[in-house]
C-alpha cells in the first residue's frame, strides 16, 4: 500500500514521550539511567537527521502536503514590516485561493502575491485549496501592472497543488487567465523573486514562478503535474505514484541541478512546520541580498537576462535536455 501520510514525525514525537516517561520513572525510583537515556536519544536524534537528509520524493510530497505548514500569509506577515491586501480583478469577483498586496520588505516598497490554501477543512474551503480561479489569475495580472506602474519589486509565493479544474474555471478562461499572467510577468519591467515553499503543481503554479530569481525551500516540490495525476495518466494506476513522483525529478536538489531554480533555502528538521521562524529568517536573508541586487539593474536588461534565463531552461552543455 502506498504512504499517503507523512507520519514518521508523529512517531518520533511518541517515542520522545516515552522516553520522557522513562526519565520521569527512574527519577522517581531513585534509578540512574541517565548514561542510558543520553545514548537512546543520541541515537534517535542521528536517525531523525539521517531520515530528514534521505527523504523520497513522495515523502517530501506528503511532508508538504502537511496542514501545519506554514501558508504564504504566515511568510508575508514574518517578511514584510506594514501590508495591505489587495482584492478583486475588476471583472468578476475576489479569489481567496489568491494572497496579493502591498508592502514594505526593509523599507523597500514592494508587491506581493501568492497562493493561499487553508490550515483546517472549513478554511481550505474558504481558500479553495489553495487553487485559483481565473479571476484570481486576473487578480495576479492586476496586482503585476500596478507593481510596474510604480516601479514595485514583487515577491511571490508558490503553494498550490494546480489552478482549480472546475467546468466554471474553464468556462471563465482559465487558460487564458494564465497565459496572461505568464505573458505579463516575462517582460515587467521591475524585479521579481519568486519562492516554492510547498507545493507547486502544473501550470496554477507557473503562473507565479516566472521570475529573475526563483528559489525553494529544501522539502518543497514543483512539478508539471501531481504525481497521482501522472501515473494515472501514463500508467492508469495511483498505485505508482512512488516510482512516478521519483521520476518527475520534482525536489529542490533535481530542479537546481537541472537549472531550473536558482536556490535552495534549507528548512530545519522536521520541515518548516517545525521551526517557522528560522524558516522564514533564513528565506528573508536571501531575498534581502537578491533583492538588493536586482533593484541596482537597469531595467532593460533585467527583462532581457529574465528571458535568457528562460530560453536556457531545458539545454544542456551536450545538447538538449
Amino acid at each position: 500500500m502506498v504512504k499517503r501520510q507523512f507520519d514518521y514525525e508523529q512517531q518520533f514525537q511518541q517515542f520522545q514521550i516515552k522516553l520522557n516517561e522513562l526519565k520521569d520513572l527512574a527519577e522517581m525510583t531513585n534509578i540512574d539511567l541517565s548514561d542510558q537515556i543520553k545514548l537512546i536519544e543520541d541515537k534517535m536524534n542521528n536517525l531523525r537527521q539521517e531520515k530528514y537528509k534521505n527523504l523520497t520524493p513522495w515523502e517530501k510530497i506528503l511532508l508538504v502536503r502537511n496542514p501545519e505548514r506554514p501558508t504564504t500569509r504566515d511568510y508575508i506577515e514574518f517578511l514584510f514590516d506594514e501590508w495591505i491586501e489587495l482584492h478583486g480583478d475588476r471583472y468578476y469577483s475576489d479569489d481567496l485561493a489568491v494572497f496579493g498586496g502591498i508592502g514594505f520588505f526593509e523599507g523597500q516598497p514592494v508587491t506581493f502575491l501568492g497562493h493561499q490554501r487553508g490550515k483546517n477543512t472549513n478554511d481550505n474551503i474558504k481558500h479553495n485549496f489553495g487553487m485559483p480561479h481565473p479571476e484570481g489569475y486576473r487578480k495576479v495580472e492586476r496586482l503585476l501592472l500596478q507593481a510596474e506602474k510604480f516601479n514595485r519589486p514583487v515577491i511571490t509565493v508558490v503553494d498550490t497543488q494546480g489552478a482549480d479544474p472546475g467546468i466554471g474555471s474553464e468556462e471563465r478562461g482559465q487558460g487564458w487567465a494564465i497565459s496572461r499572467v505568464l505573458m505579463t510577468l516575462s517582460s515587467l519591467r521591475v524585479p521579481i523573486i519568486s519562492v516554492v515553499t510547498g507545493e507547486g503543481g502544473s501550470g496554477g503554479a507557473l503562473a507565479l514562478a516566472v521570475a529573475d530569481r526563483l528559489l525553494m525551500l529544501s522539502n518543497a516540490v514543483f512539478s508539471v503535474v501531481s504525481a497521482e495525476g501522472c501515473a494515472s495518466i501514463l500508467w492508469k494506476d495511483t498505485q505508482r505514484v512512488e516510482e512516478m513522483a521519483e521520476a518527475l525529478k520534482l525536489t529542490a536538489d533535481d530542479l537546481y541541478k537541472l537549472g531550473i531554480i536558482n536556490e535552495i533555502v534549507e528548512e530545519p528538521l522536521g520541515g518548516s512546520q517545525a521551526d517557522f521562524e528560522a524558516t522564514a529568517q533564513n528565506l528573508k536573508n536571501r531575498i534581502h541580498l537578491i533583492m538588493q541586487e536586482l533593484v541596482k539593474k537597469d531595467r532593460k536588461e533585467l527583462v532581457k537576462e529574465r528571458y535568457q534565463k528562460l530560453r536556457a531552461i531545458g539545454i544542456l552543455n551536450d545538447g538538449i535536455l
